[in-house]
Parts: C-alpha cells; structure tokens; sequence
C-alpha cells in the first residue's frame, strides 16, 4: 500500500470549461500506479471540479450558460473584492464541487464511457489553478 500526493497545475484562460482527464490519466501512467483510490482537490473558492460527458461540447456549453443564469455577474452582491465575477464566481463553486474521489483498476481510471474530468473555471481573469492529487492504493 502506498499514498501519494502531487500537486498539478492548469492555466486557464477566462470563465470556461476544460478537461484535464489526459493529465491525470498521464500522471497515473508516470507514477506507475495500479489500483486504488485518486481524491482530487481544487485549492481554490472560485473555480471547480466535475466528472461530465466528454463526448459532446454542447454539454459543456449548456452548463456554463446554466451557471451563468443561475449566478448572473449584473447582481448586486455585497461581496466584489475582485471584480463582479468575484461573488457569482463562489456562487457557482458552492453548486458544483471541489473535490472528486475516483477508482483507479488496473492502471486505468473508472470511468463511464462518455466521461472525462473537467476544471470548471468560474472567474473572468486568466488564472493558474492547482489541483491536488492524492493516491491511496498499489
């Protein structure tokens, strides 16, 4: 049994959606890991994670738009440190999620056929995310 924790980071470039499946299945293939658990962890208040269907970009298209209805920019919230992104940008992250748990089997991540993992960035400004990677397993 073995745990490892590596730190990966993801330049964004404004509010959008990108998979980052590849580099995780690539730094399983580097650290020749075989079966277990990966938590991964976004270190960030304005910005997320999601397991989605990687097969169709209209998916992804409908769920920025989504979020961006449901935590408009034109609101007139009392928390604007960074800019009117800054509080519908937690918003958005507070409805999705921060971390995801997932199997590793034999070399290879379990994941649906039309699956991949996605970095959800909420905030207007161009942004260097970390996400942490954390193994538990064989």
């Amino acid at each position: 049994m073995k745990q490892i924790i590596e730190k990966m980071s993801f330049k964004t470039v404004g509010e959008q959606i990108i998979e980052i499946t590849d580099e995780i299945s690539q730094l399983i293939g580097n650290l020749q890991l075989n079966s277990g658990l990966i938590n991964l962890s976004i270190l960030h208040t304005s910005c997320s994670l999601m397991v989605q269907e990687n097969a169709d970009n209209t998916v992804l298209t409908d769920i920025k738009n989504y979020l961006n209805e449901i935590a408009p920019v034109n609101k007139n919230y009392a928390h604007n440190t960074e800019g009117d992104d800054d509080m519908p940008a937690h918003l958005k992250t507070l409805l999705t999620q921060t971390n995801l748990t997932l199997s590793l089997k034999n070399k290879k991540l379990i994941l649906g056929t039309w699956q991949g993992i996605f970095l959800i960035e909420h905030r207007s400004q161009n942004k260097i995310r970390n996400v942490m990677f954390h193994f538990i397993g064989e």
